[in-house]
C-alpha cells in the first residue's frame, strides 16, 4: 500500500497538472471546489488517501483515534503481556482524561475527521465520476467512518451520529449541532450499515498491484464481524443470542468472502509479515515504506523500538512479561503442567513450548536471526551485578514477532514492513466465537484447529492439536480467549479482548501480588572464565541446568515496581470528557461515572 500516502502538496501538484493554464490563473489552490476534484478520478482518489493516510492504525492498532489518552499508549503495556506505568494501571484515571471523544475544534480529531470523511462522501455522490468509481470512492469512506465511530463506542458506549457535514458557521449552525447520544445500539446498527455497504461495491481484491491496501469486500465483511463480536460481547450484552447471530452471520460471510478471493492462512505463522502484495493472510493493512526521503517517508517505528537497543537505534520496548512466558501451551497443544508427553519446567521454561514462543518470545540464549546474522543469539543475563546487555531488559526477554531478520542496524529505522490490523486468522477466531454463541461447538473447534495446524502443533491421537475434547460452551469460550492471546501476542489484540469480556480485574486480581513479573538472570560463580567465548557453542539446556540455576539464579521480580494493578469496573465505559458536554449541553454522561444518566448498554 506505498502509493496510499499522498499528501496536500500531491493534490496540490496533480490538479495543476490537470487543468489548463488559464483556469489555473483564476483558481485558488488552497480552496479547490469540489466540483472540480470529483469529476476527476485522480483528484478524487487522492483526497481518499488522506482518508485513508488519517484513519488507518499504527503498530499494534495504536493512534487511529484523534485522541491524546488511551489510543497513544501502547496496548500491550495495557495487559498481561507487557507492562507499562499510566492511570488505568494504577486506577487513577480522572473524569475528563480519556479525550478521544473531541473536545475543540479541530480538523485531526474524531468528529473533525468524521467531517471529513462525509464530506467526501457528500461531494463524491454530487460529482460527475461513473457510476462504478463513485461506489467504490464512498464504499471505501463508508468503511472508515464505521471504523472511526467502532472506536469512539468501544471506548465510551453510544456517542451522536453525524451521518453527513453539519453547516460550520452561525448561531443557527450551532444549535443544530447540538446532538445527544445515540444508544449503542444504534451506533452498532450504523456501523454495520456503513460495512454492508461497503461490502456491496468493493472488489474482492483489486487488480493492480498499486492497489494493494485498499480495503476490499472481505475486509469490509471482517472488520464487521469483529464490530458485532464486540457489540455481542459481555461489556456490552447479557449473552444475547441475537447479538451473537448477528456476529456468527458477519464472520461467516466474510470467511466465505475472503475465501473466493483468495484469502486465507499464510503458511508461516512468522514470515506473514514480510510478505508484501500477496499476502494471503493480510486483511486489511496500514503500508509502510523504506524511503528517507522528507515527501515520501513512512518508516514503521515499530521494529527499531521493540527490538535491544543495541541492534538498532532505539529500542527494548514490547518487553513480555514472565506470565506471557508462561502462558504458552506445550508442543502437544496441552498447557504448562498438563501435558505427560512434554513436562514443563521453570529452570527450562523455553524448551518443548507451542512453536508460536520461539517466533514471538526472545529469550536469553535463544537463536534469533538478527542484522543478517542467520546464528545470532540472544544474552539477557547479569554477570555479578552487571548485565551483559548494553541495555538491560527489565524482564529478560524481547519480542520478536515481526522483526526483520536480514534488516542491517543502519538501516532498522527505516524499516517499511507493514502492519496487518486485521488478518485471517482473526477472521476465524471471531467465527470461532460467534459460533461459541449460538452454541456451534463443531464450528468453533474447526477453527481453533485451523489456527493451531498452521502454528505447527502436534495434531494428537485424536486431531485436536491438544484442544480437550467435549468442551462445554463456557470452556470453549475461554479456550478461544486463550487462543487469541497466543495467536495475537503483542498485535494490540489482548487489552480489548479482556475489557470486552470484563476480565481485566481477574486477570490482574490473579497476578502475585497484583504486579506483572519479569526474570532477573544471573550467571552462576561456577561459570567458566571464557563462558562469554564459548556460550554461543554450548548446549542450551546444559547451559541453564549448569550456570543459570532456578531459582538461585532466575529470579521472578516485579516490573511492575510503584502500585498494584487497579484496573475499575467503570473503566469499561470511560467518561466523556467534561468539556465536552460544556460544549454541548445535550450530550449526558454514562451513568458508570459520577453523576450520569446515559445508560452504555442500551
Amino acid at each position: 500500500m506505498k502509493s496510499l500516502y499522498l499528501f496536500g502538496a500531491a493534490l496540490v501538484s496533480a490538479l495543476a497538472l490537470s487543468s489548463c493554464e488559464k483556469a489555473l490563473d483564476k483558481m485558488n489552490l488552497s480552496a479547490t471546489e469540489g466540483t472540480l476534484i470529483f469529476k476527476d478520478s485522480t483528484l478524487a482518489n487522492l483526497n481518499l488517501n488522506y482518508i485513508y493516510d488519517q484513519n488507518l492504525p499504527g503498530w499494534a492498532g495504536q493512534g487511529n483515534l484523534g485522541g491524546s489518552t488511551l489510543t497513544s499508549l501502547n496496548p500491550n503495556g495495557l495487559s498481561d503481556e507487557s507492562f507499562s506505568d499510566n492511570a488505568y494501571m494504577q486506577g487513577i484515571v480522572q473524569l475528563s482524561d480519556v479525550v478521544e471523544f473531541g473536545t475543540v475544534l479541530s480538523a485531526t480529531n474524531n468528529y473533525g475527521k468524521i467531517r471529513t470523511i462525509n464530506m467526501f462522501i457528500r461531494d463524491v455522490r454530487a460529482g460527475s465520476l461513473p457510476s462504478g468509481t463513485k461506489n467504490r470512492l464512498i464504499g471505501q469512506a463508508q468503511f472508515f467512518r464505521a471504523w472511526r465511530y467502532f472506536d469512539l463506542v468501544r471506548i465510551y458506549g453510544g456517542v451522536p451520529l453525524v451521518m453527513s457535514p453539519l453547516n460550520g458557521v452561525g448561531t443557527e449552525a450551532r444549535n443544530l449541532t447540538y446532538l445527544p447520544r445515540n444508544t449503542t445500539t444504534e451506533c452498532f446498527r450504523a456501523i454495520a450499515a456503513d460495512l454492508d455497504s461497503a461490502a456491496a461495491v468493493l472488489p474482492g481484491k483489486w487488480a493492480a498491484t498499486a492497489d494493494w491496501g485498499h480495503i476490499t469486500k472481505g475486509a469490509a465483511l471482517a472488520f464487521k464481524g469483529r464490530a458485532l463480536l464486540f457489540a455481542a460481547s459481555p461489556e456490552f450484552s447479557t449473552d444475547n443470542t441475537a447479538k451473537w447471530q448477528a456476529a456468527y452471520d458477519a464472520s461467516l460471510a466474510a470467511k466465505n468472502a475472503l475465501t473466493a478471493s483468495g484469502f486465507g492462512l499464510h503458511a508461516s505463522y512468522d514470515q506473514l509479515w514480510f510478505q508484501e502484495t500477496s499476502n494471503p493472510e493480510a486483511v486489511m493493512i496500514t503500508g509502510y515504506n523504506n524511503s528517507t526521503g522528507d515527501q515520501t517517508k513512512k518508516n514503521n517505528s515499530y521494529d527499531n523500538a521493540t527490538r535491544p537497543s543495541y541492534t538498532g537505534t532505539g529500542g527494548g520496548s514490547n518487553q513480555p512479561t514472565w506470565e506471557m512466558v508462561q502462558a504458552y501451551p506445550m508442543l502437544d497443544g496441552k498447557m504448562r503442567g498438563a501435558s505427560t508427553k512434554y513436562p514443563y519446567t521453570d529452570q527450562l521454561y523455553y524448551k518443548n513450548r507451542d512453536p508460536r514462543f520461539d517466533k514471538t518470545i526472545a529469550y536469553n540464549g535463544c537463536t534469533w536471526p538478527l542484522n543478517g546474522n542467520t546464528a545470532y543469539k540472544l544474552w539477557t543475563y547479569y554477570k555479578g551485578t552487571t548485565s551483559v546487555e548494553t541495555k538491560a531488559s527489565s524482564t529478560s526477554f524481547y519480542c520478536r514477532k515481526a522483526i526483520s531478520p536480514t534488516a542491517a542496524v543502519s538501516d532498522v529505522q527505516y524499516l517499511g514492513t507493514d502492519w496487518i490490523e486485521i488478518r485471517y486468522a482473526e477472521v476465524l477466531l471471531n467465527l470461532a466465537e460467534a459460533a461459541c454463541g449460538i452454541n456451534d461447538l463443531p464450528t468453533a473447534y474447526a477453527q481453533l484447529v485451523a489456527i493451531r495446524r498452521r502454528a505447527g502443533l502436534e495434531p494428537g491421537a485424536d486431531n485436536l492439536y491438544g484442544l480437550q475434547a467435549g468442551m462445554s460452551r463456557t470452556q470453549m469460550f475461554d479456550a478461544i480467549l486463550f487462543e487469541r492471546q497466543i495467536e495475537f501476542a503483542f498485535e494490540g489484540k489482548r487489552f480489548w479482548d479482556l475489557r470486552r469480556w470484563k476480565k481485566l480485574s481477574t486477570v490482574f486480581n490473579a497476578l502475585t501480588a497484583k504486579r506483572r513479573h519479569g526474570l532477573t538472570i544471573t550467571l552462576s560463580t561456577t561459570a567458566p572464565a571464557d563462558f562469554a567465548t564459548t556460550r554461543d557453542n554450548l548446549v542450551l539446556d546444559n547451559v541453564y541446568t549448569s550456570y543459570f540455576p532456578f531459582p538461585a539464579n532466575i529470579v521472578v521480580k516485579n516490573v511492575d515496581t510503584k502500585y498494584d494493578l487497579n484496573w475499575k469496573p467503570e473503566y469499561d465505559f470511560f467518561a466523556i470528557p467534561q468539556q465536552a458536554i460544556d460544549n454541548n449541553p445535550s450530550i449526558l454522561q454514562n451513568n458508570t461515572w459520577s453523576g450520569g444518566s446515559f445508560d452504555p448498554l442500551q
